[in-house]
């Protein structure tokens, strides 16, 4: 496995982009020639956009992420070794045991939080220090992202040393409000629904635009 020591990575001068939901080679493709930093898979079998079989192409410069909903060990461990991945992202209920241990096995950890009010954000504290990133995103009653938008001022009551992610029902008419909206922990941005043709084919042109401005 990954030894770990690298799970963070800095962007000089901008934000990193994470494109999450991918599932086909072609789509792939060509949403690695815009260069976002991380491309994400959901092991998720609920979800439209669980990845239900190996891609014949997978992406070679941007970090792979395998999203998983509280499952096992041993099947984060299965798809780590298949899929080459960079980062695991919890979307579920894991515990802060769980991230620890994945983490001594080397395994990057990046751990979700679904969030609607600022008391969404009194459990993130006991995860410190055992994740890589922390991704914010909107409440719902499912697992995984509703496309919808929270309210991102919440997050300036988050004070934690782990840097986080961004996600929630952002796309092209959230640009204005990326670019206002700082906190000295924001790592970068998650984007799925809001840039697709369908559940896990991504629009190329809508991201295209998006990369050129943000």
């Amino acid at each position: 496995m990954n030894s770990g020591s690298n799970c963070q990575f800095s962007i000089v001068n901008r934000q990193l982009v994470k494109v999450c939901g991918m599932t086909e080679d072609n789509n792939i493709r060509a949403v690695e020639q815009l260069h976002p930093d991380m491309m994400g898979f959901i092991f998720y079998p609920q979800s439209p956009r669980y990845c239900r079989q190996k891609p014949a192409y997978l992406p070679e410069l941007a970090k792979r992420v395998g999203v998983f909903v509280d499952t096992t060990e041993e099947e984060i461990q299965n798809r780590w070794f298949d899929f080459k991945l960079d980062y695991v992202q919890l979307h579920g209920n894991e515990s802060p045991a769980f991230c620890q241990s994945l983490k001594e096995k080397g395994i990057c950890v990046i751990k979700a939080f679904q969030v609607s009010t600022a008391d969404d954000l009194t459990g993130v504290e006991a995860y410190e220090g055992l994740c890589d990133y922390f991704l914010f995103d909107t409440k719902s009653s499912q697992k995984g992202g509703s496309g919808k938008q929270f309210n991102w001022q919440l997050l300036l009551q988050y004070q934690g040393h782990t840097p986080f992610l961004l996600s929630g029902g952002i796309g092209l008419e959230s640009v204005c409000q990326l670019q206002t909206f700082t906190h000295p922990m924001l790592a970068g941005y998650d984007l799925n629904s809001c840039f697709e043709t369908s559940p896990g084919i991504k629009n190329i042109a809508l991201l295209k635009e998006f990369m050129k401005m943000k």
